[in-house]
């Protein structure tokens, strides 16, 4: 069993319940250019990957021409409700708790840079991690790109990280760096999509992930 030093989360559907807004977002966009509107499943498949990836894996009928006008009707939806969105129910305890007992925290998301930047200002949460990258500063999950480079700036080996996410995308991250995946069951993906990334284990919740963790960091 891997004793982990550090701890690398998704951001949405992982750490903060934005998988509705941003399924709604994209709908919402998708009604507004008189696009087909896709269902959420279709919708949801999709978080965790770059912007630009996700737009058109989740609206097949999307033409370059019309891309930033998309985007654009997808961050006015999303910014609508951006400040509002929480975190999940015990979330910020398990990072201040993992912080104190010393472990590496860092964050690997398919939002960008200025999205992530935006949501740690708004929550005064920059200094509760060590380390993050976003998918238009490196490659889109499932790259391991990610992960390898925050595993170089913390100067750890892979069977010393963990992988938390909650898409079949963020586990496919994990194989490809050789990083174990736990996989939550709260976000995006269902529990069948997350098995095919082949987690080392899932939970239903921050509490049972909390659980699991104990006795699996080094402290």
């Amino acid at each position: 069993m891997n004793r982990y030093k550090a701890v690398v989360f998704d951001w949405d559907g992982t750490v903060m319940d934005s998988t509705h807004a941003i399924v709604a977002s994209i709908q919402g966009a998708c009604a507004d250019l008189g696009l087909p509107v896709p269902d959420a499943r279709q919708a949801s498949w999709v978080i965790g990957l770059s912007l630009e990836s996700a737009l058109y894996h989740a609206v097949p009928t999307l033409t370059a021409d019309l891309f930033q006008d998309f985007q654009d009707c997808y961050r006015n939806h999303y910014l609508s409700q951006d400040g509002q969105l929480p975190l999940f129910d015990g979330m910020a305890e398990l990072l201040d708790t993992l912080g104190n007992q010393g472990i590496l925290l860092g964050v690997a998301t398919g939002k960008s840079r200025l999205g992530l930047d935006r949501v740690l200002t708004q929550r005064n949460m920059h200094g509760r991690f060590d380390v993050t990258r976003c998918a238009d500063e490196s490659f889109s999950k499932p790259h391991p790109a990610m992960l390898l480079e925050i595993m170089d700036t913390l100067c750890l080996a892979p069977g010393e990280v963990l992988m938390v996410g909650d898409t079949s995308h963020d586990m496919q991250m994990a194989r490809n760096a050789g990083v174990d995946g736990l996989a939550v069951t709260y976000g995006a993906h269902d529990l069948e999509a997350l098995k095919a990334g082949e987690p080392l284990a899932v939970v239903d919740s921050v509490a049972q992930m909390n659980d699991w963790l104990s006795g699996r960091i080094v402290i």
